[in-house]
């Protein structure tokens, strides 16, 4: 038996995440089950599939993630359940979810969910609930061994997934050059797409200063000179850094402050940042 991790956006006000819970116990009720997040913020696919992406590797083999973040239910979007390169299952809406995952793990299969079989029973007649009544259904099964991947569903041409846009960081002249992906939400902190490894062909060392460009579509809204350091006790509180995250990509912060709320910044592909280093 794997273990069972879901991810939505139905925040816990409500009864929906203990609904998914139950359907799940009364697949099995020896299936363990964790919570990724339920603070999805609403409709936010981007969020989602990143969300995905920094935790999955942290969990063994076999675990089945349900992520229910389903702007479109009720609609001809594709219900699937995709195996990663590392040997996860998701099963999700195919509404660019994936995306991250595929981006940074890889998929090796995809498989439609049959929704004919693969739902909770008497619930043939409800259409705006399938985080209950078809993936956290499907996800308990597939995780407590009742079904196999392969029964799930006809497989899926990966060429048909739904993707949201994602570029690829770059070495630019003496910059690097990525996208704000999402924040340390708590804290207010920028975590970019550009790997330590990328910014490290800078040749910047801890405790030298760096440029920071954040354009929002085609316009440059904020600029700054940052310090890179290797922690937070590096520099004194209310100053700003550049170091390295938990998912080993550069960040942006303020010792003790909220860097995007400070400066209005948000998240996505339409967010690019660029790192220079000041000479």
């Amino acid at each position: 038996m794997s273990a069972l991790v879901l991810q939505s956006d139905f925040g816990l006000d409500d009864g929906a995440v203990s609904a998914m819970y139950g359907v799940a116990v009364g697949v099995d009720a020896a299936l363990r089950i964790h919570d990724l997040t339920h603070n999805i913020p609403p409709y936010d696919i981007w969020e989602g599939s990143y969300r995905l992406a920094q935790v999955l590797s942290y969990w063994p083999e076999g675990t089945v993630f349900v992520s229910v973040v389903d702007p479109g239910v009720g609609s001809d979007r594709l219900s699937v359940v995709a195996r990663t390169a590392t040997g996860h299952y998701v099963v999700t809406p195919d509404n660019g979810t994936l995306t991250h995952l595929e981006h940074i793990f890889g998929l090796t299969e995809l498989r439609q969910i049959d929704e004919t079989q693969h739902r909770r029973p008497g619930s043939e007649e409800s259409y705006t609930f399938h985080g209950r009544d078809i993936y956290a259904f499907t996800g308990a099964r597939l995780a407590a061994g009742a079904v196999t991947f392969e029964a799930i569903g006809p497989r899926v041409d990966l060429d048909r997934l739904v993707r949201l846009p994602v570029a690829e960081p770059r070495l630019q002249d003496d910059a690097v050059v990525g996208t704000i992906d999402t924040l340390d939400v708590r804290y207010g902190s920028l975590w970019t797409s550009i790997p330590r490894a990328l910014f490290r062909e800078l040749g910047v060392e801890p405790g030298e200063r760096v440029t920071v460009r954040v354009h929002h579509h085609d316009t440059v809204v904020h600029a700054a000179q940052v310090t890179y350091a290797r922690s937070f006790a590096a520099v004194e509180v209310g100053e700003a850094l550049l170091y390295v995250n938990s998912l080993d990509r550069m960040a942006i912060a303020i010792n003790r402050g909220h860097y995007a709320r400070a400066f209005s910044l948000g998240t996505g592909a339409s967010w690019r940042v660029t790192l220079v280093p000041v000479r």
